[in-house]
């Protein structure tokens, strides 16, 4: 992984046609909500495949909890679709088949020749492509669990929801006053607010 991508660094913005062909953004598809980044070597890994089957309930979890996922690999649109669909998962997986994100990333699994794939990697990410922590899959267990996604997600919307701790003096004292920017949904975009206070 390249050095600067790191813990608060600003993950690139990438653009990759998702499982339908359509072109879709990082940014885009994050919108101002937490993201869990999942780069995978492909349809091919039963490793990954095994992930992403582990995936769909947290997936739900992250739904209602305003929170996106999103899978990288290294497949080609028809393989993403597959693969997507063979696992019952319902976010967005996008196609890395030209390997921009490997390369630009210095992640190239060096070890499969054969396949080319990237090495798995997990990034957690806050709103903004603000890089929350990464976890380096190349083995099974280097991966997240689903509890240690919860725990991040946990403590990155602790971080940037403005609303988080509702039970705030402060907060009510906003309600009351009819600042509603501070509430969800009523108020700008979290990642306006967050820039507001940068």
């Amino acid at each position: 992984m390249r050095s600067d991508i790191a813990p608060g660094a600003v993950l690139p913005d990438y653009e990759l046609s998702d499982h339908t062909g359509k072109r879709r953004k990082l940014s885009e598809l994050q919108g101002w909500q937490p993201m869990v980044l999942v780069l995978s070597r492909g349809s091919f890994c039963p490793k990954d495949r095994r992930q992403a089957e582990g995936l769909l309930q947290l997936h739900r979890e992250m739904e209602v909890g305003y929170c996106t996922m999103v899978t990288i690999s290294t497949d080609s649109i028809a393989e993403t679709h597959e693969f997507r669909s063979g696992v019952g998962a319902h976010w967005p997986f996008l196609s890395d088949a030209r390997r921009i994100v490997q390369k630009d990333l210095d992640i190239a699994e060096y070890t499969d020749p054969h396949h080319n794939p990237m090495i798995p990697h997990v990034i957690v990410v806050e709103p903004g492509l603000i890089i929350y922590k990464i976890y380096n899959g190349y083995w099974f267990f280097g991966r997240p669990t689903v509890e240690d996604l919860r725990q991040d997600l946990r403590a990155v919307c602790r971080k940037c929801l403005p609303d988080w701790d509702i039970m705030q003096p402060e907060l009510r004292l906003a309600w009351q006053q009819g600042r509603k920017e501070l509430f969800y949904p009523y108020g700008k975009s979290f990642v306006e607010i967050l820039g507001d206070e940068g």
